[in-house]
């Protein structure tokens, strides 16, 4: 079942799940040893740490603006890394289409580049003649 992994560096890297214990393997991917918290954005499931803020995971900036860009409006932060998968007509974990996948790159890609421009909350030096 493909999938995306979002690290908190903001890498985007592809993932092929079991079809059967996928929800194990991703739990696996994102560290949590017990609750693993999903959000439905667009066609697709970000699986999310359940407990990533209470034990201090930093904020994954690039899961939030694909939520936030998905959902059309600004989320909640997220903490740790997250998996994307599409989503079943029943509600379960399914395969990522190339769409979505080809959307949470892009995503990724602005956002490295928001970062290194340095336009993340710190001003820029700004000339004086």
């Amino acid at each position: 079942m493909r999938a995306l992994r979002i690290a908190l560096d903001t890498t985007v890297t592809e993932l092929d799940l079991p079809e059967t214990g996928a929800l194990s393997a991703i739990r696996d991917h994102i560290g949590a040893t017990d609750a693993v918290d999903q959000g439905l954005y667009h066609r697709a499931l970000l699986h999310i740490h359940g407990g990533g803020r209470a034990i201090g995971l930093a904020q994954n900036i690039t899961a939030r603006a694909l939520a936030s860009a998905w959902r059309g409006m600004a989320l909640f932060p997220t903490h740790g890394p997250v998996i994307v998968t599409g989503r079943a007509q029943g509600g379960e974990a399914a395969g990522l289409d190339d769409g979505l996948a080809q959307h949470a790159h892009a995503v990724a890609q602005t956002v490295r580049e928001t970062l290194g421009s340095g336009a993340h909350g710190r001003p820029r030096p700004t000339r004086r003649p």
